[in-house]
C-alpha cells in the first residue's frame, strides 16, 4: 500500500516572505528525517535558492522548450539541503502567455510520471504566488492538489487583501474537491499592535493563525549566505520560530473553508483599524510627551 504524501499549498503575495517562510519550512521538516519536495510556482523561479546555496535551477517550462516538450520529470528536479527535492515550475517568455502556465504543465508532467510517488515522499510543499488566485494559480486549490493551504501574510492592507482574496477562492472551490485552509502564517510580526490585526481579520473571516513569525536580521543574513535560516543558523531563535511553525504544519489535519469579507466589508474592516492605529498612535505620543 502506497503510503499518504501530504500535500500543502503556501500562499502570498509577492515580497510578504512567502518563499522565505516555504523554504525553512521545507529545511525544518527535512532535518526531522521527511523526504520533502519545495515545488516553486512562481514565474521568477526563485522559490528554492536558498534551499541549493542561492542558485537557479533549470525550470519544468524552460526545459520543456529546449527539449521539444520530451521531459523526463526527473531531469528537472534538482537536490538541495538535506536532499530536499527542489522544482521550479517557470513560466511563459516574458510578454507571451500566462503566468499560471507553468504550474498547470508542470503538474500534469509529474502526475503524470509518478513522481512524487517514485521518490516515496512524505511531503510536496507548493509555494504559490496569492497576488492573484485565478488560472494557473488556482490549480492546486482548484484541483485538489494541495490537502491543506496556508496563506503568509502580515498586518498590512494589501496583504490581508490578498489573503481575502485567497479566502475567497477557497470557499468557491470548496464544495468540488477544493483545498481547504489550514490557517495564516503572520509573518513581520514585531509590534503588538500588528498580531492584534492579524488576529482580528483571523477572527472575521472564522480562520486562525498558525504562527507569528518576527522580522529578524537573522533571516537577511542567512539569505545572503544562499541559506534558509535552518541551515545558517540552526541554533537562533528564528530557526526556533521555523522549526516550531513545521511541527504545527507536520501534526495539522483537519482544514477548514473562511469566510471571505466582502470587498467593501473588509474596506470598512481596514478604516476602523486605521482610526484606532491613529489613537494608538496619539496615545503614544502624548504618553512620551508627559514622560518629559
Amino acid at each position: 500500500m502506497a503510503k499518504k504524501i501530504k500535500q500543502i499549498a503556501i500562499y502570498g503575495k509577492g515580497g510578504i516572505g512567502k518563499s522565505t517562510t516555504t523554504s525553512n519550512i521545507s529545511a525544518a521538516l527535512a532535518t526531522f528525517g521527511f523526504k520533502v519536495m519545495q515545488f516553486g510556482c512562481d514565474p521568477k523561479s526563485d522559490s528554492t535558492n536558498t534551499l541549493r546555496g542561492g542558485s537557479y535551477i533549470p525550470t519544468v517550462l524552460d526545459t520543456l522548450r529546449d527539449r521539444n516538450n520530451k521531459v523526463k520529470a526527473q531531469d528537472v528536479v534538482f537536490e538541495g539541503f538535506n536532499g530536499i527535492y527542489c522544482v521550479e515550475a517557470g513560466g511563459p517568455s516574458p510578454g507571451v502567455g500566462c503566468a499560471g502556465r507553468g504550474i498547470t504543465t508542470a503538474v500534469q508532467l509529474f502526475k503524470q510520471q509518478h513522481v512524487f510517488e517514485e521518490l516515496e515522499l512524505d511531503y510536496v510543499i507548493f509555494d504559490v504566488l496569492g497576488d492573484v488566485v485565478c488560472g494557473g494559480f488556482a490549480v492546486p486549490i482548484r484541483e485538489g492538489i494541495a490537502e491543506h493551504v496556508f496563506t503568509v501574510s502580515s498586518a498590512d492592507f494589501m496583504a490581508i487583501y490578498a489573503a481575502n482574496n485567497l479566502f475567497t477562492g477557497i470557499k468557491k472551490y470548496s464544495n468540488s474537491g477544493g483545498a481547504l485552509l489550514g490557517g495564516i502564517i503572520a509573518n513581520s510580526i514585531n509590534q503588538d499592535y500588528s498580531k492584534t490585526i492579524i488576529d482580528d481579520f483571523a477572527a472575521e473571516t472564522k480562520t486562525k493563525v498558525v504562527e507569528y513569525v518576527p522580522r529578524s536580521v537573522t533571516v537577511t543574513q542567512s539569505e545572503l549566505a544562499g541559506k534558509t535560516t535552518i541551515e545558517a543558523a540552526p541554533g537562533s531563535k528564528q530557526a526556533q520560530v521555523y522549526t516550531e511553525l513545521a511541527r504545527k504544519i507536520a501534526a495539522h489535519q483537519v482544514s477548514e473553508t473562511p469566510q471571505p469579507l466582502t470587498v467593501a466589508a473588509l474596506r470598512d474592516w481596514a478604516a476602523k483599524w486605521a482610526d484606532r492605529l491613529l489613537e494608538i498612535e496619539t496615545g503614544v505620543i502624548q504618553g512620551e510627551k508627559a514622560a518629559i
